[in-house]
């Protein structure tokens, strides 16, 4: 099926998987020993920072790595710039996520509480009562705290990581908004992103924002006379969904089938009971200042959420527990030895490493890895080279290094791909063109934007996710057997918001939601900069928008198109800006973007 590319983003969408080769133009990995330059001799010497037309190219002196750099980037990031994608091209792509792993930034927490203190001294400043604070300002500022950190933090591939497991480990404010419950579940899964999975699972699991969502929060041992048994949310899903799924997997992904040739369950009725039983008397660990006591059975209102969950041994179930694969945790322990005991028969189930890695490539590369891809990543969770297990480290560096990832041959594979989350979208374009805060901040919290593409941080309609990792759309992907995760969140509806959304930020710089009152709070995009440096040449133009957002990939279907729209546009300062909003508008929408390949 041939990838077409129209104003109509529910046309492009629902033909975008099955694209048509690329032909050899820049990019597409065809791109060694070719030069393009411009056509344009115009002089420019009262621009500053200017890129002149024979320094577009992606072949020549970088022998193609700017395309190959700016793909990596795609996958890994939540959005780059020219001097990003040069600088990963000059040091190469392992050293960039050897690099990347040990980096780190202000927690999100605590840049929370920093942009929360900053609108409050503003309003203060303003002769303003803080009764008279807008009400949002404090439960929206993790919301303020996680897009600063998006658009201006340098750790992108932990950030990105980070985000990958929050669709794995799933909390969502739909059920509970606690703006630092939240920012402390994130900051604990951001200082996980590149440890130990068994690590991070107990963390998750002790964790009160997680307790209070899947209700192992106060989850009592059983006292029959009363009626009353032990909750079996939490037990459920962290087999279900946090380590080995429905069935029992081989190393490659596929089920493993009983002779009947039916696949067999990881768990039943009665393990989901017995967990149960494990993940009681857990309760509060600490309270804010000023907030009273200790108790089991106390809610999280004045709580500090940044405090794991402690054991209230006289509420933890006694006795025995059997659960997955005859494993037996034994009578006697403490309420937190069997939680770790349980958590350990998960982490080293068989069909842990295979679910986990599936899932972790859909976030980052592809939705269909092949079994082989699987495999490999499986291979690595089981044993990072150094007999570890889990290593999310050694997990992230298999995905991204792989064949499956890196080898161009993969560009023209009609099965290979997948369709960029909207958050990420958005996140790109702040990243890519920059963005310009009155302040130091962005005040922006999304829920505007996410309310039109379904989809904000920590904001799943369900423990399920946005979407499901083996979500297929009806018709011809069905038809071919391949997922698509993310088509779930795109209806009639989401697929022209998108669009529309992509208008009002380059149209009437509208780059930011958020419910504050006037003040030194807005955001505008620098389409302005890019615009003085690259609108000069339409053909300069459009490379440079090639490689930032479609890695050097554009297909001469899309790029004779856009050409063709800014054409009319004359050359001159007054228009740049028109010239260039129309062209970022057309790749933003265009299938060659929206499908990450």
């Amino acid at each position: 099926m041939k990838r077409y590319l129209t104003l109509s983003i529910l046309s492009i969408l629902s033909n975008l998987v099955f694209g048509q080769p690329y032909t050899d133009y820049i990019g597409a990995g065809h791109n060694r020993n070719i030069m393009v330059t411009s056509s344009s001799s115009q002089q420019r010497e009262d621009w500053d920072e200017l890129a002149s037309g024979d320094k577009t190219l992606s072949g020549v002196g970088l022998e193609g790595k700017l395309s190959e750099a700016a793909r990596m980037l795609s996958q890994a990031t939540f959005g780059y710039n020219e001097k990003e994608i040069e600088y990963v091209a000059n040091i190469g792509i392992e050293a960039w996520i050897e690099e990347q792993t040990t980096l780190s930034s202000k927690l999100y927490l605590e840049q929370a509480e920093e942009m929360l203190k900053y609108t409050n001294d503003y309003y203060l400043s303003q002769g303003k009562d803080s009764s008279e604070l807008n009400f949002n300002v404090s439960d929206l500022s993790w919301m303020y705290a996680y897009w600063q950190k998006t658009v201006f933090d340098n750790d992108q591939l932990r950030q990105r990581m980070a985000f990958a497991l929050s669709q794995i480990l799933v909390v969502s404010n739909q059920d509970f908004f606690d703006g630092r419950g939240l920012a402390s579940y994130y900051d604990m899964l951001s200082s996980h992103a590149f440890g130990n999975y068994r690590d991070l699972l107990m963390d998750m699991a002790i964790n009160p924002t997680m307790g209070n969502y899947l209700s192992h929060l106060n989850n009592p041992k059983a006292i029959p006379e009363e009626n009353i048994h032990p909750d079996q949310n939490f037990a459920r899903e962290i087999m279900q969904l946090f380590t080995i799924g429905l069935q029992q997997l081989n190393p490659d992904g596929s089920p493993i089938l009983d002779p009947n040739g039916n696949p067999i369950p990881t768990y039943n009725n009665t393990h989901i009971a017995e967990m149960a039983k494990v993940f009681t008397g857990l309760g509060i660990g600490a309270v804010m200042p000023g907030m009273g006591d200790l108790y089991f059975g106390r809610g999280v209102y004045g709580s500090d959420m940044k405090a794991p969950m402690i054991m209230y041994e006289e509420w933890h179930e006694p006795g025995e527990k059997q659960i997955i694969n005859n494993i037996t945790i034994p009578a006697g322990q403490t309420g937190m030895k069997d939680i770790q005991d349980a958590i350990d028969a998960l982490f080293n189930h068989p069909s842990c490493p295979p679910f986990i890695s599936r899932q972790l490539i859909q976030r980052f590369v592809k939705s269909n890895p092949s079994p082989q891809y699987i495999r490999r990543v499986s291979n690595v969770f089981i044993n990072d080279g150094n007999g570890v297990r889990g290593n999310l480290k050694a997990i992230i560096k298999a995905i991204l290094l792989d064949d499956e990832a890196r080898n161009c041959v993969f560009l023209d594979d009609p099965k290979s791909g997948k369709l960029i989350e909207p958050l990420i979208r958005n996140a790109q374009y702040y990243r890519g063109i920059g963005v310009r805060p009155e302040s130091e901040y962005i005040f922006n919290h999304g829920i505007y934007f996410g309310e039109q593409v379904n989809q904000n941080i920590l904001d799943a309609p369900s423990v399920f996710n946005f979407f499901k990792p083996d979500h297929k759309p009806s018709g011809i992907l069905t038809d071919q057997n391949l997922f698509a995760p993310e088509f779930q969140i795109l209806n009639s509806l989401s697929v022209i918001n998108y669009p529309n959304q992509v208008q009002a930020a380059l149209l009437w710089d509208w780059v930011t939601d958020y419910w504050l009152d006037d003040g030194p709070f807005d955001t505008y995009g620098k389409q302005d900069r890019f615009s003085k440096k690259y609108a000069y040449d339409n053909e300069v133009l459009v490379n440079k928008l090639d490689m930032i957002f479609t890695h050097g990939n554009m297909s001469e279907f899309t790029r004779n198109l856009i050409k063709d729209a800014i054409a009319p546009i004359p050359p001159s300062p007054d228009s740049y800006l028109e010239k260039t909003n129309l062209a970022l508008y057309l790749v933003l929408i265009s299938p060659d973007y929206n499908i990450q390949k």
